[in-house]
């Protein structure tokens, strides 16, 4: 990936919107440019929602061997509270405190697509033995840095901020989802 792609932010262009099966693979590839189509398409929050559950469901493919249906249905259901939670950190942030032009829809439209990577981690089902770990890291690490380049494009705001602004974020989302293991987790051995 180039350099000058993560350091500057790119304009919509005048070109026709882009397909599902396009937007997916170029926020998989980190296109700054689908994060920058999808903010201004008001009706690509579907195909956010897409891109969501199938990271979703490829986490779930990926644990189902080990913790089974509820730990599958627990990770689908993951993706949704994560998207969400993080959606809602970085408009609050964004918009209220760096004062960013987006709103809470544009912000959930480019997060959701920023989870395109994920779904690598159904590859886990093969028996990759200890490369299971790294391949869970890689596809980890590519989804924070798709989520960078989709904080920034939603937020118009450079690199640096958009990555501070992405760490609280993905501290509140997995505070909450800790939270939640922890009280429905509490109720079924209640």
């Amino acid at each position: 990936m180039p350099v000058e792609e993560l350091s500057e932010t790119s304009e919509p262009t005048d070109a026709a919107p882009r397909g599902f099966a396009a937007r997916f693979f170029g926020a998989f590839r980190l296109d700054a440019s689908v994060f920058e189509e999808v903010e201004h398409d008001e009706s690509a929050r579907p195909q956010a929602a897409a891109v969501v559950t199938i990271a979703g469901l490829a986490r779930a493919v990926q644990v189902l061997p080990e913790q089974g249906i509820l730990g599958a249905v627990a990770s689908l259901v993951a993706a949704w509270v994560f998207w969400f939670a993080v959606a809602a950190a970085v408009t609050a942030v964004g918009v209220r405190i760096l004062r960013a032009t987006s709103d809470y829809d544009e912000v959930l439209r480019t997060v959701g697509f920023a989870g395109a990577p994920l779904t690598l981690l159904a590859l886990g089902v093969l028996p990759l033995g200890p490369l299971a770990a790294a391949l869970t890291l890689v596809a980890h690490a590519l989804a924070v840095t798709a989520l960078v380049l989709a904080v920034r494009q939603a937020l118009d705001v450079d690199t640096t901020r958009a990555l501070a602004v992405c760490t609280g974020a993905i501290a509140l989302g997995l505070g909450l989802l800790l939270l939640l293991g922890v009280v429905f987790l509490g109720r079924a051995l209640a």
